[in-house]
Order: structure tokens, then C-alpha cells, then sequence
């Protein structure tokens, strides 16, 4: 089922969150959707969802218009906000059988439906105990359950992975992940290397306005270019060599990720041929360079040139 987002417009005073934007997700397709703090992604998304009422434009989910059919656009979307809807003094299957009460779901129909989202969302061991009782990753996954109770053929999720440590991020990127490859999937996260690693497509907003639509390649081939190189060097302790490395001309960068490894990041000017100059630097200092790795532009870098002034 697709998403159509045609010239929405929704203010709030005189001020517009969301400025005349419009954007189309396809069947199947799991589209990243950055900003910044206020950039108006959570207002777009809850105009999908029919949480707010759009001041002018029209959203279609499918054949069904927000203004229209409301009630026929909620019946085919499933919803996570970034604040979790989770009663939590209830045991994780009876919020469960009261969110798929809420969809209407049939007596004859709810344990089937429990049985295939507790499986989805990994909660068989848990389905019994009281969602306080629960990690916070979860947690994420009882709010994506209930999001997916009524078999719905569209999701929206906004910062799902919010609050999680690395090995419950994983865990719900892979969700996530499944889950796309049935559904319509609109994506909201802060955390670039996550949307980079689940989704098909990324769309930034900024100021209410779409500034970038593409994937991952197409937005690297419009940004500015940047030499990144990973490094590993053995021969001195990590922190000499990062504070060599930061030192040399041409370099914006320098950024340990495994120090354990001796393993870093460096990323400058590509017209100072920084791979060669890295090599001799190292040679001349007695060091021996391991690893030497050029890597495409980062998503980060690419958010920042799009959404700071």
C-alpha cells in the first residue's frame, strides 16, 4: 500500500512545521525519514498517522485520504511513536489483547493475531510477565507488537531505537528489517548509521522543507566530497598517533572506533591525496600501517552540509 504526501502544509500559529512538501513511498519500500530537533518530521508523521489535521494539502495511505477517510487510513497503519503507548502494569499479552480489542479484532481472530506478532517480535518468553518488568529494548518491541496487532499494511515509526544500548539497536534494525520486506515502512531515527543499515531510501526534512530524496548512493554523489580513510597503525600508543594524525595538513578529522585495534578514522580534503600522504607520514615516523581503507562519504557528513547553515 503506498503513502502519498501531497503539498502538505500544518502551522502552528504563524509558524509552519511543515511547508508545502510532498513525497510518495512505495509498496514494500522502507524509507528513512532525518531531520533535526524540529525540523518537522514528527508533525509529517503524525499527519500520516491522522493525529493531526493538516492546515492545507491531502496524504492518501492507499486509495483513502486523511481528510476523507480517516477512520479507513487507521485501520491500515500501524503506529509506534517515540513515546511508547505502553500500559505498563499490564502483562505484556493482555495490553496485547486490548490494543487488537481497540482494532476491533475479532474473538475468533485475537489469538491468532497475538500468537503471530509475539512471534514476530521475539516476546514468547515474556508474553507473560508485566511490561515494567521488561528491558527497554523490550519494551520497543511490545510498542512494534502492538503497532502490528491488526496486520497492518503500513508502519510508522518514530525514533523506534531510541534509548536503546548497541545489542537492542541491532536486535530492532533487524526487526525492522523483516517486517519491510511486506509493509510500507516510514522510519524516523537520530541515529544515521541505523536508517543507512535498514532503509531503502532516505528522505531529509529541514525547516519544514524537503532538502535531500535518495539513497544512500544517490545523496553521496550530490555531497561534497570528502577523503575518508580507515586506518590501523601499530607502533606507537593510539592516542601519540591520533594526535600525529590531526596534525597533518588537509586532515578535518581524526576519530578513534577501536582503540583495542589501533583502528581509526580520518577525513579531509581529497585535493591533499591524504591516502599517500598517510603512508610516507607513517613510514617516516616507523610505524606500520596495517590497514588503509578509503570510505565513501558518510551519511553524517551529508546531514550536517544539508541541515546547517
Amino acid at each position: 500500500m503506498d503513502i502519498i504526501v501531497e503539498n502538505l502544509v500544518k502551522k502552528y500559529g504563524s509558524q509552519k512545521a511543515v511547508d508545502n512538501i510532498s513525497f510518495t513511498v512505495k509498496t514494500g519500500e522502507v524509507l528513512g525519514f532525518l531531520g533535526p530537533n524540529g525540523a518537522g518530521k514528527t508533525t509529517t508523521m503524525k499527519a500520516i498517522t491522522t493525529f493531526l489535521i493538516p492546515n492545507s494539502g491531502n496524504i492518501y495511505v492507499g486509495e483513502y485520504s486523511v481528510n476523507r477517510n480517516p477512520e479507513e487510513v487507521k485501520k491500515n497503519i500501524g503506529y509506534l511513536p517515540e513515546n511508547n503507548p505502553l500500559y505498563e502494569d499490564m502483562p505484556v499479552i493482555d495490553y496485547l489483547r486490548f490494543v487488537g480489542d481497540l482494532h476491533g479484532i475479532s474473538k475468533e481472530n485475537i489469538d491468532d493475531s497475538l500468537l503471530s506478532v509475539i512471534e514476530i517480535c521475539g516476546l514468547d518468553a515474556e508474553k507473560h510477565k508485566k511490561i515494567n518488568e521488561l528491558s527497554k529494548g523490550y519494551k520497543q518491541r511490545v510498542g512494534l507488537a502492538q503497532a502490528l496487532i491488526h496486520k497492518p499494511d503500513v508502519l510508522v515509526l518514530d525514533e523506534p531505537t531510541s534509548g536503546l544500548d548497541p545489542n537492542q539497536i541491532i536486535e530492532i534494525r533487524d526487526l525492522i528489517r523483516r517486517i519491510g520486506r511486506e509493509k510500507t515502512v516510514i522510519l524516523s531515527s537520530h541515529i544515521l548509521a541505523e536508517v543507512e543499515a535498514t532503509c531503502d531510501r532516505i528522505l531529509i526534512i529541514n525547516k519544514g522543507k524537503i532538502v535531500a530524496d535518495g539513497t544512500t548512493a544517490d545523496l553521496r554523489k550530490q555531497a561534497q566530497g570528502k577523503d575518508v580513510l580507515r586506518l590501523r597503525i601499530e607502533g606507537a600508543d593510539i592516542n601519540t598517533i591520533y594526535n600525529a594524525l590531526k596534525e597533518i595538513d588537509g586532515v578535518d578529522m581524526v576519530d578513534i572506533y577501536d582503540a583495542d585495534n589501533m583502528r581509526l578514522l580520518l577525513d579531509g580534503n581529497p585535493k591533499k591525496k591524504l591516502a599517500a600522504f598517510v603512508f610516507n607520514f607513517c613510514v617516516k615516523n616507523n610505524w606500520v600501517l596495517t590497514e588503509l581503507i578509503p570510505v565513501e562519504t558518510k551519511l553524517e557528513d551529508i546531514f550536517k552540509e544539508l541541515t546547517t547553515e
